[in-house]
């Protein structure tokens, strides 16, 4: 039933990349990864140039354990899209730990403004156990780019774990004025039918709980 409805939705709106992502999880939850690989792939015909399906593809592969794949996946999209900032953050944590900060100062010198990137560092900086400076790449990922979820969600977390409950309130109320409505986590959950009741200020500690800090 539901891959009819993606198929028929495919065919009156070919360039909606959340349709073509949402087809290939459904081949993937089944099990057919072969398959997945091959709506991606048709998609990228269709829609040329479009990180966020190459991130799926890439993705992907990390979910089903082939990072080997995924990383030459990830290689050909950045070909392909040399300048997208979501591309470059995930490029970042692809690489192992020592080789991290130098792939970092390449994707700022690429995406000096870009938010994904900024947060990027922002959690390379709290992996390295460097507070003040991951605070500060925090503020200034929200400060650029407030309509990111992602970024309020990881700040969050990490003053759930490194600050004091009056500044976790602050940065909810800052959250809460924002209203964002962006990121991949966040709108995972914010458009979750589940939680259509849900104001930000309830959302923001749920997706929180959820995202990881110690890549």
């Amino acid at each position: 039933m539901a891959r009819k409805a993606y198929q028929q939705g495919l065919k009156k709106c070919n360039h909606a990349v959340p349709l073509w992502i949402l087809a290939a999880r459904l081949e993937e939850k089944v099990g057919n990864l072969t398959k997945a690989r091959a709506i991606l792939e048709k998609a990228r015909l269709s829609i040329t140039k479009c990180p966020e399906i190459w991130l799926e593809a890439v993705r992907m592969e990390e979910r089903a354990g082939n990072k080997n794949i995924a990383q030459s996946t990830l290689a050909k999209a950045m070909q392909d899209c040399p300048n997208s900032g979501i591309l470059w953050a995930d490029a970042i944590f692809m690489e192992a730990r020592p080789q991290r900060k130098t792939k970092s100062v390449d994707a700022l010198k690429r995406c000096e403004h870009d938010p994904h990137v900024l947060l990027a560092v922002s959690r390379l900086f709290w992996t390295e156990r460097r507070s003040n400076k991951a605070k500060e790449w925090f503020e200034r990922t929200i400060k650029i780019e407030p309509d990111l979820g992602d970024a309020w969600a990881y700040y969050y977390k990490f003053l759930q774990l490194h600050g004091t409950e009056e500044k976790q309130e602050n940065l909810k109320k800052r959250c809460v004025e924002a209203e964002p409505h962006h990121g991949q986590i966040w709108c995972s959950f914010s458009k979750n039918i589940k939680n259509w009741r849900l104001k930000t200020d309830k959302l923001l500690p749920m997706v929180a709980a959820t995202v990881q800090y110690n890549i």
